[in-house]
């Protein structure tokens, strides 16, 4: 677990800095700050689309070692959005249990992680 753990470590470390300078190139290009979230829009897309790769892969039998796939996945996707890993458990849930969980999983995580947020805020103001 600790050899895992390294390669998330690693990982998410490289996905972050990519959404860091991504979103911000992006955001830049895309009309700047305070309009709509162009950066960290295009970052997840980027990041569904990777995890969704990296799994496919996997599961046509495409030779990857736990290391990588834990450094791909968890490390890099993961600290590259965790909007990544959010989209792939939906697509694992629709698959397993179908639409309703799906859309109620989506539904409580949208709206509960805002008002979170927003509590968050009201705390600190």
């Amino acid at each position: 677990m600790l050899k895992l753990s390294i390669f998330v470590f690693l990982g998410s470390g490289l996905g972050g800095v990519c959404r860091f300078l991504a979103s911000a190139y992006i955001g830049r290009i895309a009309g700047g700050a305070g309009m709509f979230p162009y950066g960290t829009f295009a970052v997840n897309i980027v990041g569904c689309f990777l995890i969704g790769l990296i799994y496919a892969a996997v599961d046509r039998g495409v030779p990857m070692s736990p290391e990588t796939k834990t450094f791909l996945t968890a490390g890099f996707c993961g600290g590259l959005t965790t909007f990544s890993t959010f989209s792939h458990e939906n697509y694992l849930l629709f698959h397993a249990q179908g639409l309703p969980t799906v859309a109620l999983y989506t539904v409580l995580s949208l709206a509960i992680g805002f008002t979170a947020a927003w509590f968050g805020h009201a705390i600190m103001r």
